[in-house]
């Protein structure tokens, strides 16, 4: 007997349909992810589902005793209540007796909580069996890195739905509704979710962007498309190949109704001669596939993103030479080196509050480490995702945010007119005059993607830009990010996200520990499993000889004069050459290039083979004399 039954069901915003005539049933033990695009009406369903919202038409059945919990994708608002508090109103009755008794402990003897008020607290929470349920809030609160007593109203929206999704699950409900519960969770937290839930006993529909969860946990997937709800038994690899199935078979179906409405639309307008011939069947046909035409619903529309690379950088774009940071007693970095160069796709991974974003805002000159130095180079030019989204003012509209109140912005030097460049980020005419603070999570941050796209970037820093998108757009911004030329930083939880992108991966191991790793996030994993001692020591082992052989030579020698000017010029001649190099090889791929004189191509070629001779050695020359400075 399923656990919930959902019969032709519609419910429509205005003149939108998001659900029309939906079925669907879910039986216990099931894990079922809801899939769709932005928009599309999936949190509309969650709400119907929990009773906090009411269809047009349609039945919604279960049981008067099922137990549902649903956590929203919006944050909660303000509370003066403790973290422990909201996780425990969640067990009802007996949460508020574990409540009590937390916070009767924390003033036991005063004269506000006398002995036998804590005595009866026991008394009821061991009739109810209620020491495991507590033992389960504190393994949960642990688990999802919250601090029992910090209040709510004390904490980011981040904490927030992480407290969310902790009242959910120690309620243990036997349906659980999740939406989107890996946002803002680091990678370590968001495994510990996975093996709970696939050990839960109740039943689950979540909606998540994060496909290695989905990959991990879904035994159904559920897709909602223009109002219609489609089941695919099996894996999120069945439901790609199934869906990619569906969609040939409705172009080829779309193509011939259109063929055949072409046709009739043609003899309609074949004048005197047709009218004398035509019959009135024929004209109610047509009529009829006019209809239906405009009925169609079209599939959403895609995110056209572009990416303005801008000039080449420098080969060197940010050089670290044993960073340390830390706040108050807590060490962030210790003694990192590491060289990003140009073209480099550096993932960094590490638990919320390890010092991601520090690092981030250390090679952005942001801040400045207590130890080491941080050496910039050449013509760099930064654009920066702010998983804050600091850059939106909540105030402007979506115009307003991308164009300060212009009708047109530069698009890779070439005017566009605001709408139709926020119409290939999904922002319909009608929505771009809305104040930002009323968008949804995933329309903000598809906002923040087009205002930083519209900048010329060498070197692109990209903190969470995954929270909150669909899974179509995050492959969009993969193959986009795939093709960009220039050097990418990138702060994500998301794992796949990283195995798609990145080539290596800096990772915040704790106590100051920074490591880089070749690969991405299963590398990572891979090297740390199979090698765990010498993984972790490989780099510092590195940077601890390389600072005793940078001490040994400082001994030995110390820069003469005409050596001091020799590197301060270095830079500058370094730069020189990285513009007649990059010259010359646009004179190159030039296709008349090779149409000149055999004397002339052999001239520039050889130039070109000194050029990079020349750079090489001004790199190995300035690597040797910095040594000593």
């Amino acid at each position: 007997m399923p656990l919930l039954t959902i019969n032709k069901l519609s419910l429509a915003y205005g003149h939108h349909p998001l659900l029309q005539q939906v079925n669907f049933q879910i039986d216990k033990g099931e894990r079922v992810c809801l899939v769709g695009k932005n928009g599309t009406g999936k949190s509309t369903l969650f709400r119907v589902i929990s009773g906090q919202a009411e269809p047009d038409e349609g039945e919604l059945w279960h049981d008067k005793s099922l137990r549902i919990a649903y956590l929203e994708q919006e944050v909660p608002t303000d509370s003066e209540q403790t973290i422990f508090e909201v996780v425990a109103s969640g067990l009802g009755e007996l949460g508020q007796h574990l409540t009590d008794y937390h916070n009767a402990v924390h003033h036991v003897g005063q004269a506000e909580v006398p002995l036998d008020t804590l005595n009866q607290l026991q008394h009821r929470i061991e009739v109810q069996n209620g020491w495991n349920l507590n033992q389960k809030v504190d393994t949960v609160l642990s688990k999802l890195a919250l601090a029992a007593d910090q209040r709510l109203i004390d904490c980011s929206g981040g904490r927030r739905r992480r407290v969310l999704l902790a009242r959910a699950l120690v309620s243990e409900p036997d349906l659980l509704l999740l939406d989107e519960p890996t946002n803002h969770m680091d990678i370590a937290s968001i495994t510990w979710l996975e093996e709970y839930l696939l050990n839960y006993k109740g039943a689950l529909i979540f909606i998540t962007h994060d496909r290695s969860f989905l990959r991990q946990l879904a035994t159904r997937i559920i897709e909602l498309d223009r109002g219609v709800l489609s089941s695919f038994p099996g894996d999120f690899d069945h439901y790609l190949k199934k869906k990619d199935e569906m969609l040939e078979a409705e172009a080829r179906a779309n193509a011939k109704f259109d063929k055949k409405l072409s046709e009739h639309e043609a003899w309609i307008r074949q004048g005197i001669k047709a009218r004398r011939t035509r019959n009135e069947g024929k004209v109610r046909r047509l009529q009829e596939m006019r209809r239906q035409c405009n009925e169609r619903i079209s599939r959403a529309g895609k995110v056209n993103f572009n990416l303005n690379s801008g000039d080449l950088s420098g080969k060197l774009v940010v050089d670290l030479r044993h960073i340390h940071f830390q706040y108050g007693e807590n060490i962030i970095i210790n003694d990192l080196s590491t060289r990003i160069m140009r073209g480099d796709r550096i993932g960094i991974i590490g638990p919320n509050g390890s010092g991601k974003s520090t690092l981030l805002k250390i090679i952005l000159n942001e801040l400045k480490p207590q130890a080491g130095e941080v050496v910039m180079g050449t013509k760099l030019t930064v654009a920066y995702f702010d998983q804050h989204r600091g850059d939106l003012d909540p105030e402007k509209t979506v115009r307003n945010n991308i164009s300060e109140g212009s009708d047109h912005v530069l698009v890779k030097g070439h005017s566009r007119h605001v709408v139709s460049y926020l119409r290939d980020f999904l922002f319909p005419p009608e929505r771009i005059d809305s104040p930002v603070k009323v968008l949804s999570g995933g329309e903000r941050n598809r906002l923040l993607l087009a205002k930083i796209f519209l900048q010329p970037a060498n070197l692109m820093v990209l903190d969470e830009p995954t929270n909150d998108l669909d899974v179509d757009t995050l492959e969009l911004l993969e193959e986009l990010l795939s093709d960009y030329d220039g050097t990418l930083l990138l702060v994500s939880h998301d794992r796949t996200f990283l195995d798609n992108i990145v080539t290596s991966t800096i990772a915040f191991e704790g106590g100051g520990e920074v490591h880089e790793y070749v690969g991405g996030y299963e590398d990572w994993l891979h090297q740390r499993k199979i090698y765990p001692q010498q993984v972790r020591g490989q780099n510092q082992t590195e940077v601890n000889t390389q600072t005793e052989k940078k001490a040994q030579q400082a001994i030995k020698k110390k820069l003469s004069y005409k050596e001091q000017r020799e590197l301060d010029g270095l830079p500058e001649l370094i730069e020189r050459l990285e513009m007649e190099q990059q010259a010359l090889e646009q004179q190159i791929s030039q296709a008349e290039f090779y149409q000149q004189d055999k004397e002339k191509i052999t001239h520039t070629l050889n130039r070109h083979e000194q050029v990079n001779k020349e750079l090489h050695h001004a790199f190995e020359r300035w690597e040797y004399l910095d040594n000593f400075s």
